[in-house]
């Protein structure tokens, strides 16, 4: 059996993969690990729980706060809110862990369970291996007054909004936006903010029923943002994925501005104000060779980390560095949270517009992307894509076609059961050539 952590907590298809019983056994794992619930008399620990609008999360989240109970937490439901909102207010209501029930951008028959500790941070993989470790040992359960109890929390969400405006120093009048909430956990939340900061807001994918959750809507589907951008007038538009941690954007014109071209906007606006700590920026190996050639013109120092906004975490504060994230939209503000905060980063973007007076087709110009194409290919063994020797031959054939010009990366994916394909070239054609004999050997060999 497979480590069960991914790359961003313990992710499936819900009631199949990811069971009650699995989510209840995890919580009681957590909570001996992070909670220090063995120890019942003194400290009683606390977590914080929330969850995004699916179906799923209803029986998940029962199960998860049934679990922390009985391994003696308090628990605070804090009701639907994105997973920034949970990773905040876990420090800022001085909890002793955090849950988090989502798939992020995953379609709604998918679920996930996402742990912080007490500092609002994502799990180390140590720690995930400790807790993992716990999973179905016997121990002695609290009984009578050494139980946890179940508290709602919902009123607590409001503290978050105010802190994301907080960070706010411009004003948004006079810009109209989409915000396209992928009817995910910001559906309520984003728009009020953005109206709150001056800007005039036009909803889509704000009515979240369970089931509809990153479909056909989101981050991950732009085509019905960008075409209420243009049919609005709009100044720009802002999707978010189901839970809010990664943020997109639209230009006036209907162009996506992906999250190398939102982090170059974003980190020049900090180094301009004197606020980009070591002059050092943190991405992905997935990030753009344009973004990083960008950077560099401007003296920026780029430092490179696997795939994963977790990763781009540990190097930032393992570097002392202040900001970074990913292509995908994960934006990491260390100066304002903890995590990928999609609704800090629209914000953001849309006050460097408002500040500079700029059209954000002008400010993505600060980087020019290099043609670059992903396939994801499924329904192969990906724990055999490092070793197999068939693809490691075509990768290095690869490379020495494209030289110094482009670069190759394939990928498992961390999150989902397939192979990631990227090539990057010159020439547009010839980088989807490339991608496409590699994914021919995907599919054949793995």
């Amino acid at each position: 059996m497979g480590r069960l952590f991914g790359t961003d907590g313990v992710r499936g298809l819900a009631n199949r993969d990811l069971t009650p019983r699995l989510a209840m056994d995890l919580s009681v794992a957590a909570a001996r690990v992070l909670g220090d619930a063995g120890a019942f008399e003194g400290h009683k620990p606390v977590a914080v729980v929330g969850r995004d609008p699916r179906a799923s999360g209803e029986f998940l989240e029962a199960a998860v706060v049934a679990g922390l109970a009985s391994a003696g937490v308090n628990v605070l439901r804090l009701g639907v809110l994105p997973t920034p909102a949970v990773a905040y207010l876990t420090r800022e209501l001085d909890a002793d862990l955090g849950v988090m029930l989502s798939a992020s951008h995953n379609p709604a028959p998918d679920n996930g369970i996402k742990f912080f500790d007490r500092s609002g941070f994502k799990l180390a993989d140590e720690i995930e291996d400790r807790i993992e470790a716990h999973l179905g040992e016997d121990w002695r359960a609290p009984v009578g007054e050494h139980v946890g109890r179940v508290f709602e929390a919902h009123d607590r969400v409001a503290a978050y909004g105010e802190h994301l405006l907080s960070t706010l120093k411009v004003s948004l009048d006079g810009l109209k936006v989409v915000v396209d909430c992928a009817n995910g956990a910001a559906a309520e939340l984003a728009p009020g903010l953005m109206r709150r900061a001056g800007a005039t807001v036009i909803e889509i994918g704000t009515a979240p029923d369970g089931l509809n959750i990153n479909a056909d809507c989101g981050s991950t589907h732009l085509e019905a943002l960008q075409r209420a951008v243009v049919s609005n007038g709009a100044a720009a538009g802002i999707a978010f994925d189901g839970d809010a941690d990664r943020c997109l954007a639209v230009t006036a014109g209907g162009e996506v501005v992906d999250g190398d071209q939102i982090m170059a906007i974003l980190a020049l606006e900090l180094h301009e104000a004197g606020r980009l700590p070591e002059n050092t920026v943190v991405a992905t190996v997935m990030s753009n060779l344009g973004f990083k050639l960008a950077l560099r013109e401007y003296g920026l120092t780029i430092l490179e980390t696997a795939v994963g906004d977790r990763y781009v975490l540990e190097a930032m504060k393992e570097g002392g560095f202040g900001f970074g994230g990913e292509q995908s939209g994960h934006v990491i503000m260390l100066e304002h949270g903890t995590t990928g905060d999609g609704v800090l980063t629209g914000l953001h973007l849309l006050g460097a517009m408002a500040r500079t007076g700029r059209a954000l087709d002008e400010l993505a110009k600060v980087m020019t992307r290099l043609p670059q194409v992903l396939i994801n290919v499924r329904g192969v063994d990906k724990d055999r894509a490092k070793s197999c020797a068939e693809l490691n031959a075509a990768i290095a054939e690869a490379e020495t076609e494209l030289g110094d010009t482009g670069r190759v990366l394939i990928r498992p994916s961390g999150t989902e059961p397939m192979v990631r394909v990227m090539v990057e070239a010159t020439a547009e054609d010839q980088a989807h050539a490339v991608a496409e004999r590699l994914a021919g050997v995907v599919r054949t060999h793995l």
